[in-house]
């Protein structure tokens, strides 16, 4: 069952592809995708049935969604340089982190929560509030997860 919802998000994560980025098809499949994402890990441990082909699976599935997402929605948008010097410093706080050693934390979690509902907002509200928001969550999950990592909690 876990493994048929990520089946489901890959499958979804095409879907992508054909409506127009922040379009009402889009923006269903993309939520679709994510609940999906959500309920994969849920489902593998409320059933006993997590394995490293489902854990395998997961990471395809996220990459998939990632680079059909990035590849639909950033043509679509005008990216200020800021918000791309901003990010590039919280991927390389993350890279360190990974680096270092990894450390999953809820602020991690809340980053990606706040970082997935971004396209839901830039038809409401363009993109630097919601950039603005997401980056100033992730760069405290990165800056907390950094901190973790050192002292060793």
């Amino acid at each position: 069952m876990a493994n048929a919802l990520t089946i489901c998000r890959i499958a979804l994560s095409i879907a992508l592809l054909v409506p127009a980025a922040f379009s009402p098809a889009f923006l269903m499949a993309y939520a679709l995708a994510g609940v999906t994402d959500m309920l994969d890990g849920y489902v593998a441990r409320r059933t006993g049935t997590e394995d490293e082909l489902g854990a395998k699976l997961d990471s395809i599935a996220d990459l998939i969604l990632a680079v059909v997402c990035l590849a639909r929605v950033l043509p679509a948008i005008a990216v200020p340089t800021w918000l791309w010097i901003w990010v590039g410093a919280i991927f390389l706080v993350k890279a360190a982190n990974v680096i270092s050693g990894l450390v999953v934390e809820t602020a991690n979690k809340v980053a990606g929560l706040v970082a997935f509902l971004v396209p839901f907002a830039i038809p409401l509200f363009g993109i630097a509030a919601p950039a603005i928001i997401a980056c100033a969550i992730a760069t405290f999950a990165a800056v907390q997860e950094g901190h973790l990592i050192r002292t060793g909690r």
